[in-house]
């Protein structure tokens, strides 16, 4: 038995690039293997389907290009030349900003902070979203004239407790601080950022926070922005009862009422007892099939018990208040894809079929993670015989399986044939690329279509 496909959702853009195989063999004869290959297209049509949300919501707001996801040039100049502002959260992103175009007031800097990060942040005088009071005091200390402040709590009641933020109860606290030094310290809002994809819990952050607006007017204070953050989701799945039907035939081989579809030990977070696969695996996040856009609309029009049932756009805009939000992952779904070349096949001990590719695991996906979408082989055409195969990575290590699960061919690849991961533009091409070996980093290059042609351009010099 082969395993069940799960095929990827793609962006017609990256379709028609994918189908169109010299444009793919042209990219790796003239860039290498591996390559990370990022389309603008793509962050500007999800750019624009977000901002029509925004637009029907009739609320002042702002979206910051959560810079993180991606050290992709082309995106952040992507993100510069439509007028949004970004987010950045280290010295080196803020000066990527900077050179980008993007001028202090559309630049907001998020996350932990050090002294030496605070400083690069009053002296290019952009917005501080604070994690905590000592921030916010040291921030008082540096600044010789006033830095625009957001105050990033934590502690709603129903959410996780969170490492990052102000605590509810430390409210006060802050707001003596601002007091102390309103020469220093410009209070323009309040902000939050929740690990979740419920609505109910946002709406009852928000509720949180607009309470805490009303006690800084009543403070003196004039804030004038709520920021919610990011959290936005991607959809991964072309089809989502492929994705069902690949978890129970998982869940049905680790119970060992099918083929196993796992290697060695791996259960992918479930664990068997009683006859049962329990647990919440650690895919779950690849089911998601509602849209950034979809998972925006909703929040925008949820009520707000403690404001007469009025939907939160109203609220907003009844109170003069700026929404702002911090999408990444949004921002580059489906807008990046990573392709490799097949090194050689092999039969391992299990009978299991290897495909070695010259990447790591790590160059595609976070060590701890299992992507439950399909990687795409771009084979000669030739006679199909569906089987079922493990990508294996070039590092010496046991870990460096790129799929730790059965992947679903429509015919054993040959050494050269390009594999292609889709949807890696969000964290999966940077958060934990291996250099181990001395393999180097792979480079980035963007993809344009134009006139029914693709034009490919080092994303370092992208315009």
């Amino acid at each position: 038995m082969t395993p069940p496909a799960v095929p990827a959702a793609l962006h017609p853009v990256v379709a028609a690039f994918l189908a169109d195989r010299t444009a793919v063999h042209a990219a790796l004869e003239r860039f290498g293997s591996p390559l990370h290959l990022v389309f603008p297209q793509v962050f500007d049509d999800n750019l624009a389907k977000l901002t029509g949300v925004l637009d029907r919501a009739r609320c002042r707001s702002r979206i910051y290009y959560a810079h993180k996801v991606n050290r992709s040039a082309a995106f952040v100049r992507s993100a510069a030349r439509a007028g949004i502002g970004i987010d950045v959260a280290s010295g080196a992103e803020l000066r990527s900003a900077l050179e980008a175009g993007f001028t202090p007031d559309r630049v907001e800097i998020t996350g932990p902070k050090g002294s030496s990060l605070l400083r690069a942040a009053v002296a290019a005088g952009v917005t501080i979203n604070v994690d905590n009071l000592w921030e916010l005091a040291r921030i008082a200390e540096l600044a010789d004239t006033r830095v625009p402040v957001l105050l990033r709590l934590s502690g709603f009641p129903g959410s996780a407790p969170s490492r990052f933020g102000i605590d509810l109860g430390e409210v006060e606290a802050a707001f003596d601080l601002l007091a102390r030094h309103p020469d220093r310290l410009a209070l323009l809002g309040v902000a939050f950022h929740l690990d979740t994809a419920s609505t109910q819990e946002r709406v009852r952050a928000v509720g949180e926070c607009l309470t805490v607006i009303e006690r800084a007017y009543a403070c003196g204070f004039t804030p004038s922005v709520l920021d919610i953050g990011g959290g936005l989701r991607q959809v991964f799945v072309a089809d989502p009862a492929a994705y069902d039907a690949y978890d129970q035939a998982l869940r049905a081989g680790l119970l060992g009422h099918g083929p196993a579809l796992h290697w060695g030990t791996g259960s992918f977070g479930y664990h068997v007892a009683d006859g049962v696969a329990h647990g919440t695996p650690v895919f779950h996040k690849y089911a998601n099939t509602d849209s950034a856009t979809d998972i925006l609309t909703e929040l925008l029009d949820a009520p707000l018990p403690e404001h007469g049932g009025r939907a939160l756009s109203a609220v907003l805009a009844d109170n003069l208040l700026d929404l702002w939000l911090e999408p990444g992952k949004a921002l580059a779904d489906r807008a990046g894809i990573t392709v490799a070349r097949v090194e050689f096949v092999k039969r391992a001990g299990t009978g299991a079929t290897l495909v070695h590719l010259d990447l790591s695991r790590d160059t595609v996906t976070a060590a701890d993670q299992e992507v439950l979408i399909d990687p795409l082989v771009l084979s000669e055409p030739g006679e199909s015989a569906p089987a079922g195969v493990f990508f294996a990575g070039h590092l010496c290590l046991e870990r460096d399986l790129v799929t730790q699960r059965q992947v679903r061919v429509t015919r054993i690849p040959d050494p050269g044939d390009p594999v292609v991961f889709p949807n890696t533009g969000a964290y999966h091409m940077d958060l934990s690329a291996a250099t181990a070996a001395m393999h180097p980093t792979p480079p980035k290059v963007a993809v344009l279509h134009r006139d029914s042609r693709f034009e490919l351009c080092d994303d370092e010099v992208w315009r």
